[in-house]
Order: C-alpha cells, then structure tokens, then sequence
C-alpha cells in the first residue's frame, strides 16, 4: 500500500466493545454422551491482537462466488449513496466441530442465509453475521453457504478519516479494503490468514466498466440498460486484496514481455501523463521476476480512477491508484503482488515485509532506471538524526494506529538494504527468492523472516533484526 493514513476497525472502540459483547458465547455444554462430539461456536476473530473482530475461527474459506448488482449515486447534489443487492455463495471448510460460526459483514443487512440449500437461522451484530447450521457441522465437512443481503452504500471511513471497503462514488464506486474493508461489501473471513479463490458476476449501469481481480470470464452482457461483467481469480488470495471498483473506465488489454496478460482500466481524465507510468508495467515485471522469481499470478493490471487523492493498493492482480499512477508507486505496487500479495502477513504486526519490500523494491527500481542508487536511498534516510521522531516506531509491532506510518515503508526498506549489506547479494536473493517459494499462496511472520535470514546466511542475526526492527531508537551498530 501506499500514502495514504492508518485504518482501524470502523466501528472504534464503542463498537468494538459492543460487538464483543454481543458476540456469541463460545462456551459448549457437556454433551449427554461423554464420547460424543463436543460442538461449539467458532470465534468471532482470527486471533489478531490488532483487529479483535476480523477474521473468524472454525472455518476456512475455499471459494467466494459474488453476484453484485449496484447502482451508484445519483447526480449532484443528491448524497453520495448507491444501492448494493447481492448474493455471497461461500464454499468453506470446517475445521472444528461447530454448532454456530461467524463471518465480518458490516453495515449491509442479510436477509437470508442457507447452508447446503436449506435455510438457516441467523442474526447479525454490528460486525458480525452470526450463523447457526443445522446440521450441525462437523470437522472436516465441507459446507455451501448462500448469504443474500444488501442496503445503501455510503463512503465509509475509518476512525483516521481514511476512506476504505466499498467507497461509493458518482460513477460507481472504488474498493479498497486494506486492513479489515472487505466486510463493508460481502460477509468474509476478514483476515490474511485464510486465503480463497475467487469469481465475480457484477451487474452496473449500461456503460460502466466493473474490473475485478484476475481474468474476464467471457464477455460483458448487456440487456435491459445494465452490463454483466463477470472475473474469474483463481489464485489464493487475501480478502483485503479483492477488488470490485466501478467507473467510467478505458481498458486497454496487452501482453507484457513476460507473457502475463495486463488489463488496465483507466478513469477517462487520468489518462496521458497521470497514467504514464503504467506503460513501464512491463519492463518492471522482467526486472522483478529476475529479483524474486517467476510473477505468481494469471494477470496483471491497473485500475487508475479519479475520486481519491494519494491512495494506491495493491489489489491482487489489479493495483488500484487514485488520480495518479506515478511511475515509483506502480512499482511498488507490482512488488507487492510478490511481497504482500503472494506472501501475506501473518498478522498486520508484520506489515513492515509487505511496505519494507515492496518500498526497498521501488530503491532497486530507480537504481536500475540510472536514478539514485539503492544505498543512495539508504543514507538519505539513515541521515535522519537519531532525536527525530521517525525513530520512535517499533517497526515489527507498530500498532493498529502505526501500520502506514512512514518508518514501516522507509525503516523497512532500510533493514532490508542494511542486511543485504550485512549478508552479501548472493544470500539476499536467496533470501528473497526462497521466501517467495516457500511462503508463497499463503502467510509468514516477521520470526519467519528472521529465521530463513539466518538458514541461507549461516549468521547469527538475533542482534541485527532486534537493532532494527524492535528497538524504537536510530540503529548505531549491529
């Protein structure tokens, strides 16, 4: 991600509070047999101290299937409000015995809920839909949930004032889900940890374009003044990563010297030289898969919209970029698709590998474009004097109300060029590359950094990271 201020859950502490309480008891009754299954309630988080509500336990999301039927807003001077009708079919896994399970879905309203085509009873809190499956299930069942739900879609913001989730715009709308936005618009696991594929059915007003992740699954339909977009995502993927934005696009469709299929849906007034740095896409997928190995996924692409100033995520498969696609930012947010995309957090304290790398990336881009050299880069920012507050952030546990301050990109990028000084090139991008290999379709941890840092050097390197990562003062020695 890029430039833009730190989010927390939307509802704030007040809401936080009252979901927990509202939130279903995960206590269970001793069953009457002793050798029964003894069912209960999957949590109503995924255990990330950072983001109590996001996420939720017991379940493992294989598949979303989405059918989306919005309307933007009207015209000025009406309120800046769609209309979102939908339908979530949700295969998922259980992997407990479960009597009850939740999933994130906030400010829409289900108004029906099936599991394996019977109707189910359910309830919803502030953040959470609350489902009670009869039969029961049982570890290791496999189960269809249809969620049917919908209501007006507004600009939601967090409680930094940043806009994120389904962001309803006068021609459609942008969606941005980083950290926990995904429950604005589909009942979700909210959390990097559980990974699903993905397919979209999006229907929009006759002359809209709606783009999601991976590739078009067959031709727009129109009839009746809408279009019918449909995608198919086929690579795990975190749900903060999906993507459904609508707009008055141009598309342009290529094929980059790699062989990755690129397609870019660009705002009409974005285009020429706000957008000139996308046409660099694919010279920067040869040079990053040199780097980090083969590119993860079935395509590549942009979309550049106008409603948002200095916001860019990288949206698996589909960077999205708010009035400008500069060319640093397009790289950092195609480093991602490796770095963050491919390779998650395994909670948000470790966001800096997602913004560490993806900003010392942009470094070694700009290096090879004859631009400031990477350890250029590096001394400018270790010119930072030791009383400045950029210091003061603990990079590897930066807090919810830390995960887009600056040192997590910078101080990120600066305790990668400072070890691959320390270990050598040749180690670095081991490092780099076997990270990709090894993590990659699912999630690592900052001890997992650490610990493959140490497998492919032979070093020691307890005092480095430490230095860098967890102490809040300017690093002097390590």
């Amino acid at each position: 991600m890029s430039h833009r201020k730190p989010a927390l859950l939307a509802l704030g502490a007040v809401g936080v509070a009252a979901a927990l309480l509202a939130a279903p008891s995960l206590a269970t009754a001793a069953p009457a047999d002793p050798g029964a299954p003894r069912y209960g309630a999957g949590a109503d988080g995924a255990g990330d101290p950072y983001f109590p509500l996001a996420g939720n336990g017991g379940i493992d999301v294989l598949h979303y299937d989405l059918d989306l039927d919005y309307t933007p807003a009207p015209p000025e001077p009406a309120p800046i409000e769609g209309n979102l009708s939908a339908v979530a079919t949700i295969d998922l896994l259980a992997m407990q015995d479960l009597d009850q399970f939740n999933l994130d879905l906030r400010g829409l309203t289900a108004s029906e809920v099936t599991v394996g085509g019977k109707p189910m009873a359910f309830t919803q809190s502030a953040n959470e839909l609350i489902i009670t499956p009869r039969p029961k299930l049982k570890a290791g069942a496999e189960a269809q949930v249809v969620v049917t739900y919908g209501g007006t879609t507004i600009r939601p913001r967090d409680i930094e004032d940043a806009l994120y989730g389904w962001v309803t715009t006068r021609d459609g709308a942008m969606v941005v889900s980083e950290p926990d936005g995904s429950a604005t618009w589909f009942p979700v696991n909210d959390h990097p940890t559980d990974k699903s594929t993905y397919t979209f059915e999006i229907t929009v007003p006759e002359g809209l374009v709606a783009v999601a992740n991976g590739l078009p699954a067959g031709e727009p339909v129109t009839e009746g003044g809408t279009t019918t977009w449909f995608w198919d995502a086929p690579d795990p993927m975190a749900a903060y990563l999906a993507t459904a934005s609508v707009g008055d696009y141009v598309v342009d469709e290529y094929t980059a010297a790699n062989g990755t299929p690129i397609f870019d849906a660009v705002d009409p007034t974005r285009l020429g030289a706000p957008s000139a740095g996308l046409a660099l896409t694919s010279d920067m997928l040869v040079f990053f898969e040199d780097l980090y190995g083969p590119y993860p996924f079935n395509s590549y692409g942009a979309i550049v919209d106008d409603d948002s100033v200095g916001y860019a995520l990288e949206t698996q498969t589909r960077s999205f970029f708010s009035r400008n696609a500069r060319e640093g930012t397009v790289a950092h947010e195609l480093a991602h698709q490796w770095m963050g995309d491919h390779v998650s957090p395994e909670r948000w304290a470790d966001i800096w590998l997602n913004e560490g790398w993806a900003t010392y990336s942009t470094w070694m881009w700009t290096e090879h474009r004859g631009g400031d050299s990477a350890q250029t880069s590096f001394d400018d920012y270790y010119a930072i004097p030791a009383d400045d507050p950029e210091w003061d952030l603990i990079v590897a546990d930066p807090g919810p109300f830390g995960l887009f301050q600056n040192p997590v990109y910078d101080r990120g990028a600066s305790t990668l060029h400072a070890l691959r000084v320390k270990i050598g090139d040749h180690a670095f991008f081991e490092v780099a590359q076997t990270w990709v290999e090894r993590f990659g379709g699912g999630t690592a941890s900052t001890a997992d950094f650490i610990a493959l840092s140490e497998e492919v050097s032979g070093q020691d390197l307890e005092t480095f990271f430490d230095v860098w990562l967890y102490t809040p003062e300017k690093p002097v020695s390590w």
